[in-house]
């Protein structure tokens, strides 16, 4: 249920563009179209997203978490609190991919 200070923040869906400016560099592509972002939401004024990367031997995970936290404090006003988690479940696969990234990669 949101709240008055929810009100005052960007929409998960915004919030959910503003990522799309982060990219996966091994993959070219951006986390959002990877289908790497599982959540997006603004919970009593707090910005949560859960997140995966494509393996958990992913050698640029910090680097796209840092980057996720950029991309989010520059979306924001300045100060709002946000909880980036890493999660493993479900397991990230190719189908979770948009069609925009299929299409990139021809799949």
């Amino acid at each position: 249920m949101a709240n008055k200070l929810d009100d005052s923040l960007p929409s998960p869906d915004e919030l959910r563009d503003a990522l799309r400016a982060v990219v996966d560099p091994e993959a070219g592509m951006n986390i959002v179209d990877l289908g790497l972002i599982y959540r997006v939401a603004v919970e009593n004024g707090v910005v949560v997203v859960d997140l995966t990367m494509t393996s958990p031997a992913c050698p640029v995970g910090d680097i796209i978490l840092e980057e996720v936290e950029a991309a989010l404090r520059a979306a924001l006003p300045a100060g709002t609190p946000t909880d980036v988690a890493l999660v493993w479940e479900p397991p990230w696969e190719p189908a979770m991919m948009s069609d925009e990234a299929r299409r990139h990669f021809n799949w």
